[in-house]
């Protein structure tokens, strides 16, 4: 019971339209549910959920470990939160494009990209990485769109070739997957303006941009990105960041201090958290165990 009022069809004809609006939508990561439910109250457009946290989350370097089974299962769980559309990173495939994006669409998401990277890949602000052959990426690209059975579910292509055979040969890839039949295009670890506009000239659909903090990418906002022409910008790690540094830093706090009086005013209320997770939606007239009040709980 999560209290949603779209449908999922609902949703992913709504993130088309919106698309097709020309304005920047802006999808920050999602790293739970909860996280989600917040992205949505503050008034984003949209949830990302991205590969590199979901390995994150299980203790694990973005190098290809995650399966299918877990990212799918993370992700719906995500998407099913809220009313907004949630795209989702399926790294190479898992092996299976067919497989991948029925199991996808059947958990609810609205989209996926999928990159052309070999399968033991990286972290797309990492250095050597290796990529598979355009003809093998246009392949798994139509496979993918001749798989999923929702038309307004979005097959996103990311290439990774800017870093490894440099921006000529990206914006080849680029026409290539857009011919394969990409409803977007996710240029990776383009290093500034002058790159995502080289993009941008080329491209006849929509593009998609990777606000990632740390990496290869000056980090631009959101009139820059508009202005430069893109559809979509997501935020990946960014959730995922702020809250480790600020656990990190209250854990250190409490061992050292033996007590966690320093740093409650860093914590969210009872009352927010019960706000946030809708306590008191699950009261019933007949039941006296769910009459839930947030009050008192500041």
């Amino acid at each position: 019971m999560h209290f949603t009022k779209k449908t999922v069809s609902e949703k992913r004809s709504g993130f088309v339209k919106d698309l097709q609006s020309k304005k920047l939508l802006r999808f920050p990561g999602a790293y739970n549910p909860l996280c989600a439910k917040l992205i949505a109250e503050i008034g984003f457009d949209g949830v990302y959920v991205s590969g590199g946290v979901m390995s994150n989350d299980l203790g694990l370097p973005d190098i290809g470990l995650t399966t299918l089974e877990q990212v799918s299962y993370r992700s719906g769980q995500i998407s099913r939160v809220t009313d907004l559309p949630t795209i989702v990173d399926i790294d190479t495939g898992f092996g299976n494009c067919k497989k991948t994006i029925e199991e996808f669409e059947k958990k609810g998401l609205a989209g996926c990209h999928l990159e052309d990277q070999i399968a033991e890949k990286r972290c797309g602000h990492l250095d050597n990485k290796e990529l598979v052959s355009t003809e093998e990426m246009v392949k798994k690209i139509k496979e993918c769109v001749k798989s999923r059975k929702d038309k307004n579910f979005l097959i996103i292509a990311r290439t990774d070739a800017n870093s490894v055979e440099g921006l000529d040969a990206t914006l080849e890839r680029i026409k290539a997957y857009e011919n394969a039949g990409a409803d977007m295009v996710f240029p990776e670890a383009m290093k500034d303006e002058s790159e995502f506009e080289r993009v941008r000239k080329i491209s006849k659909g929509y593009l998609l941009a990777n606000m990632t903090e740390f990496g290869k990418s000056k980090l631009l906002n959101k009139t820059q990105l508009e202005n430069l022409g893109y559809n979509l910008v997501i935020y990946p790690v960014s959730t995922q960041r702020l809250a480790m540094q600020n656990v990190e830093i209250g854990l250190k706090s409490i061992f050292n201090d033996g007590h966690q009086n320093n740093i409650i005013d860093k914590m969210q209320t009872r009352k927010r958290l019960y706000e946030l997770v809708e306590y008191e939606k699950y009261n019933t007239p007949d039941k006296k165990i769910t009459d839930f009040s947030t009050e008192g709980h500041e």
